[in-house]
């Protein structure tokens, strides 16, 4: 597998080798033992899938707080997708920042999304499914979200990306300076 640290501390890129031949291909796209020694040493506990019917569908930007802070593992499984995370992390040298990864399933691309920042995406192509798997079970008690257009981190969304799709949870949620501070930079 290639692998690859980005911008945000803790958020690894990553892409699992494909062995083809005329026929298609092979691939592990998940090793427990790999994943804990190259990327992160945790426990993968829940998968969750979404699919989004229209193209510019934005979902998010999501997070749980402790103790149900979450990693997640994402990766496209159909269409293409513009992955978003935020560092929400206190003391955090990226603190307030955002990076973004295009994932699809051509490029094959999964994304490590550490504890203590936010996650949202924006679909490229219509029937997009993402699939994640997370290191927390979900809580609704400890279900948050962060408003995907907060001026103050100006998210640099594709073209295409529709608020009209926006869920009525995700139109409500808070900018990231009405947030308490939730998680601190070296929380694990």
């Amino acid at each position: 597998m290639i692998c690859e640290a980005l911008a945000i501390p803790g958020v690894v890129q990553f892409v699992p080798q494909k062995r083809e031949d005329d026929r298609g291909y092979f691939c592990e796209l998940f090793r427990k033992d790999w994943f804990n020694q190259n990327v992160v040493d945790v426990e993968l506990v829940q998968e969750n899938q979404s699919l989004s019917r229209y193209a510019g569908t934005i979902r998010g930007l999501h997070f749980q707080t402790m103790p149900f802070t979450q990693g997640k593992l994402v990766r496209c499984q159909a269409g293409a997708l513009v992955d978003v995370v935020v560092d929400m992390r206190r003391g955090s040298p990226t603190f307030g920042h955002w990076l973004a990864v295009e994932l699809s399933q051509d490029n094959g691309r999964q994304l490590w999304i550490p504890p203590g920042t936010a996650h949202g995406f924006c679909t490229l192509l219509p029937n997009t499914v993402i699939s994640y798997k997370v290191s927390a079970y979900y809580s609704p008690e400890h279900d948050r979200g962060m408003a995907w257009d907060d001026p103050d981190i100006a998210i640099s969304w594709p073209a295409v990306a529709d608020p009209t799709f926006l869920s009525p949870k995700d139109r409500m949620h808070p900018r990231l300076a009405e947030l308490p501070a939730f998680f601190t930079y070296g929380d694990r």
